[in-house]
């Protein structure tokens, strides 16, 4: 498992990331709506609204709140529509890249936000371009490492457009290019391969390597930016070690 998994399910475990799940299903249905606005409520159709549906379920939401989001989104409910989603660019603690996804129904107050957490912890914003470059949309899916066979995923994946596999203990991940999404998921669908994550996010081009100490002061704000209301994901470049996860779980 990689090292940004790993430090993902650490996380869950101490209840850090989006600890309380009304907060969790209020960004998921943020991200619905604002998904069924752009492209129509079919998940069938709307490439987008298919992936924040399916990231929906993979959280447990409930079905009632997917199907309420939807409406909101296509007009239906008129509740929402005022959000909009976009990508904020900065700089972290020794320079670290960072991307930050936020769906806001205001941008002055996120900007603000944004800017204050990053600036407490020695951080910058930074200019529309100035790290995105940095980083490539990529297609990213776990299966459950019980009861797969590796190199059955790995064929399956392979097969459907799939660059990378990385068996773990506790997941597979799978890699993509954005382009072949669909093509995987739905590969592995029809093998009959139960998905735990499914979605695109930004993953690094090169990752940058600290010191346990100076990745511990990464991966502290990030968690300072997840917590956020605004904020859906944050990516960065942080290489994120065993040494380093090892002395995040004893701060």
């Amino acid at each position: 498992m990689s090292g940004h998994s790993k430090w993902k399910t650490i996380k869950h475990q101490k209840g850090v990331a989006d600890a309380r799940r009304g907060q969790l299903f209020t960004r998921l249905a943020r991200e619905i709506a604002i998904a069924a606005r752009e492209g129509g409520g079919n998940p069938d159709t709307n490439f987008k609204l298919r992936l924040a549906v399916d990231k929906a379920r993979s959280n447990s939401m409930p079905k009632d709140n997917i199907e309420r989001a939807i409406r909101r989104g296509t007009g239906e409910d008129k509740d929402g529509a005022a959000f909009e989603s976009m990508m904020y660019e900065g700089y972290g603690p020794h320079g670290a890249a960072i991307l930050i996804q936020v769906v806001t129904d205001n941008r002055n107050r996120t900007i603000a936000d944004l800017r204050r957490v990053l600036t407490r912890a020695n951080g910058t914003m930074a200019e529309a371009g100035a790290v995105g470059w940095q980083f490539t949309r990529k297609a990213y899916i776990t299966v459950p490492a019980a009861g797969n066979d590796p190199d059955r995923i790995f064929e399956i994946a392979v097969d459907a457009g799939a660059d990378d596999v990385l068996p773990g203990d506790q997941e597979i991940e799978i890699f993509a290019p954005a382009e072949q999404y669909h093509a995987v998921v739905q590969g592995l669908e029809k093998a009959g391969v139960k998905l735990n994550e499914s979605e695109l996010r930004m993953e690094p081009n090169q990752k940058l390597e600290l010191d346990p100490e100076g990745s511990v002061q990464v991966m502290k704000l990030i968690e300072q930016i997840e917590e956020l209301d605004d904020v859906q994901a944050v990516y960065s470049n942080l290489e994120f070690s065993d040494a380093a996860i090892a002395a995040m779980q004893a701060a």
